[in-house]
């Protein structure tokens, strides 16, 4: 079993940056993929990005290549998305998801463990 606890959402202003923290209870935190997805008011939950337990080729949604960085730190069961020149449109409830394998997992029904959520509201 693992539980997640993601932390360090809040309130920016357009162009701002906020860092994300995920932190995972477990001892076998190291084999485990690890993404991010978010869900905006009315809209379905959608992917982020993704991190093999290597830490390889990170995986990124479109809508934020180039402005979002995931990475993980195994010793200390945490995986991070770097969040920089946010906008509007970014503003949602942000989750953190697990599980074991080593792909590029980007889709819900992929994961097995799932965190409460982190809210990231970008103002303008």
């Amino acid at each position: 079993q693992v539980q997640l606890v993601e932390s360090g959402g809040g309130l920016v202003q357009v162009g701002g940056s906020l860092r994300l923290s995920c932190a995972a209870s477990g001892r076998t935190f190291s084999s485990y993929a690890m993404g991010w997805f978010r869900q905006a008011p009315g809209k379905e939950r959608e992917f982020v990005a993704v991190i093999r337990w290597s830490g390889n080729t990170p995986y990124y949604a479109e809508s934020v290549k180039g402005r979002f960085t995931i990475s993980r730190a195994n010793a200390k069961n945490t995986v991070y998305l770097q969040m920089n020149s946010l906008k509007p449109e970014d503003t949602a409830v942000y989750y953190c998801a697990a599980r074991q394998g080593n792909h590029a997992y980007t889709r819900e029904y992929e994961y097995d463990y799932w965190g409460q959520g982190t809210q990231v509201t970008v103002s303008s």
